[in-house]
């Protein structure tokens, strides 16, 4: 039961990825939970407009790639190909709808609150939704993350779109331009390259995928080139003006000189995320965002309001659903006394395209910043299943310290890498040491085996190369 002074024991803010799994998880541990949430369904950006829909579209358009573009034939299965876009997204839309009607269950089963509507603070323990005020002994803010605009650039979800707009194109367009050369901008873009559309990736940096180790940088670059997307690197985007059913961009290079235009009839905005905490009231509770945006917090993720506490994107740190979810958690446990945390220095990060693009721990870079470092790679091209699938773009990269052999970074191309690079984090979390994963049996013949030869090649002994 719930303490006799508030409604409920936890109330968290937000239903996506953190914030269901956090009120799932206080429920289950015995806490009278309540979740505020004001879409139409439970799941948030990832599960709504997101992850999942986007992996449903990647995946169908894979499938139409391999048959259009003559892969399908070369393994000897000859066939005539037609894009059925209505079905295409029909399919998306199930996925979705079947995944947010799963976490209404769980909430059900589980004795979760949906409380409908837009929350903000009262005070530190009363929140009003909607049209009620409810009261909590804790409060976990889990509000998520939105799209970064891009100023002096209006999204209209018709020629100027975000992720959410990029998912819902009702034809494939004659040129999309995606501003920015980050995870999303290339799962979305390759999307659309896929099913037939001319892409040109804009991004500032000097290359794309920004975090990612520098290797894997470059080669992903050539990979997606090599698939037909055409990039425009150390470029800035000064202005995007609409007329009709086009969009002209001005092209500047990031360190100065001549602009350029470039004409197009999608342009997909996507420059990052940033947290959510407008409309919640912060300030009557004395919380105020850091110069980023975000609410910091302790380790325990309590904020500085006793009783608050805050997950996922609008706090610092990687913005990704499996982050939120462990967080979610943890922070349901520390709220029952127990003893809840997420190691932030062991989280993968996964880049959905074809083939997949995969990291965990440190890059290259970052670990040769803090002493030396032993590096093993083992290329896809002779590893025997990516060799039999026809799938030879690609590597796995394994980094580790000099001295004690312990593994820092994993890091890989490959059609499954978002797969395989479980088994780099769980060793990872276990403090294996490169050896540890080279003398793992690993099962032939697999994908997975190149990672067993990247962690050989760390000591200077892969067989197959």
């Amino acid at each position: 039961m719930a303490d006799g002074n508030f409604d409920y024991d936890v109330l968290v803010i937000g239903a996506g990825p953190g914030g269901y799994v956090a009120a799932i998880r206080a429920a289950q541990l015995g806490l009278k939970t309540a979740c505020a949430e004001s879409r139409e369904t439970l799941g948030g950006t990832c599960l709504n407009v997101g992850c999942i829909p986007s992996k449903a579209m990647l995946h169908a358009s894979e499938l139409y790639d391999h048959a259009a573009n003559g892969a399908m034939a070369k393994l000897g299965i000859r066939t005539t190909v037609e894009l059925d876009l209505d079905t295409m997204h029909g399919q998306r839309r199930d996925a979705v709808k079947q995944l947010t009607g799963g976490i209404e269950f769980l909430f059900k089963k589980n004795k979760v609150t949906w409380l409908k509507g837009r929350a903000s603070f009262e005070d530190a323990h009363t929140v009003s939704v909607g049209d009620q005020k409810v009261t909590a002994k804790n409060v976990v803010i889990a509000t998520g993350s939105s799209v970064t605009p891009l100023p002096g650039v209006e999204i209209d979800q018709k020629v100027v779109v975000d992720s959410t707009g990029a998912l819902e194109l009702a034809k494939v367009p004659r040129h999309m331009v995606v501003i920015g050369g980050g995870v999303i901008g290339l799962e979305l873009g390759s999307v659309w390259r896929r099913l037939g559309a001319k892409v040109t990736c804009v991004e500032y940096l000097d290359q794309i995928l920004p975090g990612f180790d520098g290797d894997i940088r470059k080669e992903a670059n050539k990979v997606f080139k090599k698939q037909g997307i055409e990039f425009r690197l150390g470029t800035k985007v000064s202005g995007v003006a609409v007329n009709g059913e086009t969009a002209t961009l001005t092209l500047e290079p990031a360190n100065g000189g001549e602009a350029t235009t470039l004409d197009a009839d999608v342009v997909l905005v996507s420059i990052g995320r940033r947290a959510n905490t407008d409309g919640l009231g912060l300030d009557r509770i004395g919380l105020s965002p850091n110069q980023r945006g975000q609410i910091e917090t302790d380790h325990d993720f309590r904020t500085p309001v006793d009783g608050v506490w805050a997950i996922g994107d609008v706090i610092p740190g990687p913005m990704l659903a499996h982050k939120a979810e462990d967080e979610g958690i943890a922070v349901a446990e520390n709220i029952a006394g127990q003893h809840g945390i997420v190691n932030h220095d062991v989280i993968p990060s996964v880049v959905y395209t074809w083939p997949e693009v995969a990291g965990v721990g440190l890059t290259e870079e970052q670990a040769k910043e803090k002493g030396e470092i032993k590096v093993g790679r083992f290329p896809m091209m002779a590893n025997s299943r990516a060799k039999t699938n026809h799938e030879p773009d690609g590597f796995v990269k394994v980094i580790a310290d000099a001295k004690s052999d312990r593994v820092l970074g994993v890091w890989c191309i490959a059609t499954v890498a978002g797969t395989m690079i479980a088994q780099a984090a769980q060793a990872m979390e276990f403090g294996a040491t490169s050896e540890d994963i080279a003398y793992t049996c690993h099962a032939h013949p697999t994908h997975s085996e190149a990672i067993k030869e990247a962690a050989m090649a760390v000591t200077g002994k892969p067989i197959h190369i």
